[in-house]
Parts: C-alpha cells; structure tokens; sequence
C-alpha cells in the first residue's frame, strides 16, 4: 500500500495544490460501505428490490484492498481549474495502478450513481468542494478477463494541419 501511494505522489500537479486524496477502506469498514452503496441505491430508486440492494451492498466486499479517490475544486490556488486538478488525480490513478501491476497485483477502478450520493458524501465527511471520482481496487487476480480490444493510434491522434493562408 505504501508503495502504491508513495507512486501517487510523482503525479503532475499543477502548482502543488496537492489537490486529490485517497481513504483506505479497511475490511473493518466495509459493512459501514455495503449500507452506504444500499442507501445511495435507495436514494435515487425508492423502489429497488432487496435483491437489488443486496447487490448493491455486495459491490464493498470485493476487493482486498479498496481506495475512495477523491479530489478538492477548492483547495488552495484558485486560478487551477477542476480540469486541472481531476487531471492531477487521474494521473495520481494511473500511477498507483502501474505500480500494481508491476507488483504483480491486478487493479481495478470502478464508478457510479453511488460516488455522488448523499450517504456517500457523509460516510466519506466529504468537504463542500471534494468529489467521489471512483473507488481503486488491488488485489491478486484470481481469473484474467480476455484482452479488451484496444483503438488504434490513430483513432485518437492527429497531427495540426497547417494554417490556411489568409489572401485578404
């Protein structure tokens, strides 16, 4: 763990806001995390089965080690954007996730309706200007998932063409 958070901290951060944070979610809290996800599901589905808040309440059990990302739009130098500091907490992410892997653990990061919930907000004491971004998950795999079909380069790059001359 201290490894994967000490890779956290060589992520770009602009004006060193340090405007992320992570909260372990220990196996000690994770029943505390089941009713959470069941009464965020409760929140925006008055009318979910139990089977439905049952699995709700399934999804905090999964991972050995699981990690709340949060960031902060308000947290020191004003003029950095939420852009700026989500982009800081994604970088943060990714490194956390290659350490994984280069481990040897599989990792997972998972989101939804729930991070934005009420009861959410409270469990975590989120403050007026934090976000749930997702929820960091580590552990060793069990079984590999086939290979996800991955786009092409040139799928998402181009190269800036040149200015069109102006004959006016």
């Amino acid at each position: 763990l201290h490894a994967l958070l000490g890779a956290a901290a060589a992520a770009p951060d602009h004006g060193q806001l340090l405007p992320w944070r992570f909260v372990i979610v220990p196996r000690s809290e994770r029943a505390s995390l089941a009713e959470v996800f069941a009464q965020a599901l409760r929140e925006r589905d008055a009318s979910a089965t139990p089977d439905q808040l049952d699995q709700a309440r399934e999804k905090a059990q999964r991972a050995p080690m699981l990690l709340l990302v949060v960031v902060d739009g308000l947290r020191g130098d004003p003029t950095v954007d939420l852009a700026e500091r989500i982009l800081s907490a994604g970088c943060a992410v990714q490194n956390m996730l290659l350490m994984a892997t280069a481990m040897g653990y599989g990792s997972a990061l998972t989101s939804g309706k729930a991070l934005g919930s009420q009861a959410l907000r409270q469990r975590f004491q989120l403050g007026a200007g934090e976000q749930a971004l997702c929820f960091l998950s580590v552990g060793t795999v069990a079984a590999r998932r086939p290979a996800r079909t991955r786009p092409t380069v040139a799928d998402y790059c181009s190269t800036l063409a040149p200015a069109p001359i102006n004959t006016d």
